[in-house]
């Protein structure tokens, strides 16, 4: 079954696929023991997720005789927060003010806390990180080029999974050192235990899941990209992003499943600047949705997209911009999406609105620019019927 979602307000609550729209003012967090295997993080309740609960009072202690009943108890499962931002690009002028600054980790500040929060927190990478390539500077350029240091700051903020299936993870601008800048680009990933998701030396690799475990359960995500871009597409013999296929859906998915609970698909999809997902990507995301994934979550269009649920699976087609130095309005906003599974079940999520500046800055957005975010999704969900 296809079903559009009604957004609008602040933030968006899912509970058993039905959706329901509540405001959300930030909350004092509470810190709660790791469950996470394989991640540097603390879970902590998100400040703009439902409150607390408060515990049960607990009553007076008799000294007589206890009588002791069976009792039938259930005990859910533990609930895990996996986050993902939109497209992340820390290259051109925002590169720029970077070395201007000395320092990239001004860039997550603001968001910080909310991405190390998150039992795993999964990002979408579309540029390179090599000391080989110069930096452009702040000009107009398609050569998306960065500092190695940058993947240091990604770990500071929390990040432990990296989609890099993207159509820019060949930049270099120099002939003959994609492959260079490619592999660089992974190994500073790793250097700082981000795992890379979607690449690889050939095309097995590229097709392979990363597995986080938190809380027991087994997440694998999958990624593969749509825009042929520089040769980067991987092949048996060259090092590349994993296409997305109706082939390599299969494979990739399959493989997730033999090694994990969940299964998480990323496309890096769709043209640029459009918010209503085409028939090609609501066609892929079909095929997604049918080879087994429990979750799909894309990104490419630095908009954000429509969201749609086929047959109990959501899709979110598009989360727009987190880190980009695009000036229009549109390009400077996008979602943290907060999803919360209760075991392998998804039983919530949350679109948190976000702004971009000329430098790179992400901020929580403000309540007019939010209300304006998710309506523009939520318009755009519309027309998924």
């Amino acid at each position: 079954m296809l079903r559009p979602l009604n957004l609008s307000l602040l933030a968006i609550f899912l509970c058993a696929c039905q959706p329901r729209i509540v405001y959300m003012a930030p909350l004092e967090v509470e810190s709660y023991p790791s469950a996470t295997a394989g991640t540097s993080q603390s879970p902590q309740n998100s400040p703009l997720l439902q409150p607390s609960l408060t515990p049960t009072d607990t009553t007076s202690i008799s000294t007589a005789t206890p009588v002791i009943k069976p009792t039938t108890s259930h005990i859910s499962p533990p609930i895990t927060t996996l986050l993902f931002t939109g497209v992340i690009v820390p290259a051109r002028c925002v590169q720029a003010e970077i070395d201007a600054v000395g320092d990239p980790n001004y860039i997550f500040e603001d968001v910080r806390d909310l991405i190390s929060q998150a039992n795993i927190a999964i990002g979408t990478f579309n540029a390179t990180m090599s000391d080989y390539p110069p930096h452009t500077g702040c000009i107009p350029t398609y050569i998306l080029v960065g500092s190695p240091a940058n993947a240091d700051a990604l770990a500071l903020a929390g990040f432990d999974v990296m989609s890099v299936a993207t159509n820019h993870i060949k930049d270099c601008g120099l002939a003959n050192c994609g492959n260079r800048a490619f592999y660089d680009t992974l190994d500073n990933l790793r250097r700082v235990n981000i795992q890379p998701v979607g690449a690889g030396s050939n095309l097995t690799e590229a097709l392979q899941p990363v597995v986080i475990t938190a809380n027991g359960i087994r997440f694998g995500i999958v990624s593969q990209g749509q825009i042929r871009q520089g040769g980067v597409y991987a092949e048996q013999d060259e090092p590349g992003i994993a296409e997305l296929s109706e082939e390599n859906i299969a494979k990739a998915v399959d493989a997730a499943r033999q090694v994990s609970d969940v299964v998480i698909f990323m496309p890096h999809w769709g043209p640029e600047n459009v918010a209503t997902p085409t028939w090609i990507q609501r066609d892929v995301a079909r095929q997604i949705v049918n080879a087994g994934a429990d979750l799909v979550v894309g990104n490419h269009t630095h908009v954000v997209q429509g969201v749609q649920e086929i047959d109990g699976v959501m899709v979110f087609y598009g989360l727009g911009n987190f880190v980009f130095d695009q000036w229009e309005r549109p390009n400077k906003q996008g979602v943290l999406l907060m999803v919360k599974f209760e075991g392998t079940r998804l039983v919530s999520y949350e679109l948190i609105p976000t702004h971009v500046d000329r430098s790179g800055r992400v901020y929580i957005a403000g309540s007019e620019e939010a209300a304006e975010i998710l309506e523009r999704i939520e318009q755009a969900s519309q027309s998924l019927q």
